[in-house]
């Protein structure tokens, strides 16, 4: 993946949990790991969680609950995700899955690509469900939709159609991949397409991602959000740094 020799000097442990998506994508994962997962949160004052939908609801309850007996508590954005992992349920299904994640609580929404319409050229058919999902999201005033194109299975070309087509649709972001596709997860090298090729939209950077010197690496590539399971061992990684 790379790493930075200065991550220490790129982030701080406040400025590396800013920008964290605190995730559990597991599909083991139980009720109990999800509220677990929203006190590690708070208390690490990440950015957001990213869950199921099947736990949408919980996650915003228990982070409703634990900031209502603490008024000084982190409220972290409840983020989930649509036609995970494989991208290929239709338009339909995905603005639907997206609208009820919303009315549960979803601040977020990280929506998979049809990988094989893009691969295919397909380029309407990808901006017709980006747009469908963003109409949905949208609805909701600051809410955001990431798409995720799984940059590993991509070609340069198509990672930068990827990018034109979430424009175009209107998503906030663009991610690099779900953790879950055999090609990989984000890399330095399709991180830096991203962020060259999407602007306006911003990047996240998704798989992989288990260490401080990871996420600087993200970071410095272009990455302005990082998806990742380990980001208590990070953000305890750099506040062991700046306290030597």
């Amino acid at each position: 993946m790379g790493t930075s020799e200065h991550a220490d000097e790129v982030l701080t442990a406040s400025t590396a949990a800013a920008m964290i998506d605190h995730t559990l994508l597991a599909p083991e994962a139980s009720e109990d790991d999800v509220r677990r997962l929203c006190r590690e949160a708070i208390e690490h004052a990440f950015c957001a969680v990213c869950v199921n939908p099947r736990f949408v609801h919980v996650a915003a309850t228990t982070i409703e609950s634990l900031r209502a007996s603490s008024k000084e508590a982190h409220r972290p954005a409840v983020a989930s995700v649509v036609g995970f992992p494989l991208g290929a349920n239709t338009i339909e299904v995905k603005a639907t899955e997206a609208a009820r994640a919303m009315e549960d609580g979803a601040g977020e929404i990280d929506m998979v690509v049809s990988l094989g319409a893009l691969r295919a050229g397909d380029h309407a058919y990808v901006r017709q469900e980006i747009e469908a999902v963003a109409h949905v999201v949208h609805q909701t005033p600051g809410a955001l939709l990431k798409v995720i194109l799984e940059t590993g299975a991509l070609t340069e070309d198509q990672v930068i159609q990827g990018c034109r087509c979430s424009a175009e649709g209107e998503a906030d972001f663009v991610k690099t991949s779900t953790g879950f596709h055999k090609s990989g997860g984000a890399t330095i090298d399709k991180v830096r397409l991203l962020h060259r090729h999407a602007s306006p939209l911003r990047v996240k950077a998704s798989g992989g991602i288990r260490t401080a010197d990871a996420m600087a690496a993200m970071v410095g590539a272009g990455a302005t959000r990082i998806g990742t399971s380990s980001g208590i061992a990070i953000v305890k990684e750099l506040s062991e740094r700046q306290n030597r």
